[in-house]
């Protein structure tokens, strides 16, 4: 069966809670998409506001307090949102890709190239131990351990190396702290699980981002040699092919969404989960608009007009005014002018109560910058 592009954008905002606001907690939205992108703070705080209805984002910074939410290194080597047992259980698959990294030419420019890998990571376990330890007094320790090379690449090194994540207060609601690293089994009390099945792992992505194909999964997960796992994955999937032919896994009980479901305005967090899980993308960003997405400046946020990347918006907030600038991909209706606007104001209202909101929705292709 072949799908259209519109049926995969449709089941894609289905399953992302895009459509419409679910009454799911943070806590199982984090499990169902496989964590939120969290590589800055705000993010995972409005691709949350965006999929759930009355979103409190005082429950993710007390769930990061009571350690029932993590910030941790996982797929593309970024921070992710995720649940304890998730942190756990999908590490063990990261985690070896991850520690290739810095030992590659292109690291830092061969910062590591020469040193002993197994070496390097016994001194970062040593210098981590068993509590979280700042950013800074780690790479005060790496300079002394390692004069002759640039301590900032030592450090990213041991991030890399290690299973770790970053504690509390970073990721707080408003709290920009920096970061504070900690090894995962000493603040989660349990050791890393290898004994999770990648085809799981696979699964659950099908159930939030599918239907996808092996190279969708491999571009989400970073991970190498995924045909094995798919093919294990058997009767528990089935395959479509998308309007170029491409084959697509998906789950073989999952519902496809109706082409002609409305999908209303949606303003996503830097890095998306959504934009980002895919080969692919044009299920959801228009071909002419790829160029857009990847030259994005710092901060720089996607909106969503009929379930497609339409526009980018960056917050200015100074003083008294919380400023958000619009910045179209193309021309839009009178009606998109309104519901954006709409949607807009109601962002500014989650994320800069105190300030008076002011919302400018500039010329198609006009530079954010003010």
């Amino acid at each position: 069966m072949k799908l259209s592009n519109r049926v995969l954008n449709r089941t894609l905002l289905a399953r992302q809670h895009l459509l419409e606001r679910s009454t799911l907690t943070a806590h199982q939205m984090c499990e169902h998409l496989v964590g939120l992108q969290a590589q800055d703070v705000p993010p995972p705080f409005v691709g949350l506001w965006s999929r759930i209805a009355d979103f409190d984002p005082a429950t993710v910074s007390a769930a990061l307090e009571d350690r029932s939410l993590v910030r941790i290194t996982l797929m593309r080597g970024t921070i992710h949102l995720v649940t304890p047992p998730d942190a756990l259980r999908i590490a063990p698959h990261i985690q070896p890709e991850l520690e290739k990294i810095p030992f590659r030419k292109g690291f830092n420019f061969g910062a590591m190239v020469g040193l002993d890998p197994d070496e390097v990571r016994a001194h970062g376990e040593a210098a981590l131990g068993e509590e979280p330890m700042s950013a800074a007094d780690l790479r005060a320790r790496a300079a002394e351990l390692y004069p002759d090379r640039d301590a900032g690449a030592v450090l990213q090194t041991w991030l890399y190396q290690l299973p770790v994540l970053q504690t509390p207060p970073r990721g707080k609601w408003q709290d920009s702290s920096r970061p504070v690293w900690s090894r995962v089994q000493p603040w989660l009390g349990a050791p890393l699980d290898p004994s999770y099945p990648l085809a799981e792992l696979l699964i659950r992505y099908l159930g939030a981002f599918g239907p996808a194909s092996t190279m969708d999964m491999q571009t989400w997960s970073k991970l190498t040699g995924l045909k094995q796992a798919v093919d294990q994955l058997g009767a528990r999937v089935r395959t479509y092919t998308d309007e170029r032919g491409r084959t697509l896994y998906d789950l073989a009980d999952a519902e496809l969404a109706d082409p002609d479901r409305p999908a209303p305005v949606r303003l996503l967090g830097w890095y998306d989960n959504a934009l980002l899980a895919h080969q692919d993308r044009s299920r959801i960003v228009p071909e002419n608009q790829a160029v857009v997405l990847r030259t994005s400046g710092l901060n720089v946020s996607s909106i969503l007009i009929d379930g497609y990347l339409a526009g980018c918006y960056k917050l200015f907030p100074k003083g008294g005014v919380a400023r958000m600038r619009i910045s179209p991909n193309r021309t839009w209706t009178r009606t998109e002018h309104q519901e954006v606007e709409t949607e807009a104001r109601a962002l500014l209202g989650f994320l800069e109560p105190a300030r008076e909101p002011v919302v400018e929705i500039l010329e198609p292709g006009a530079d954010l910058k003010p």
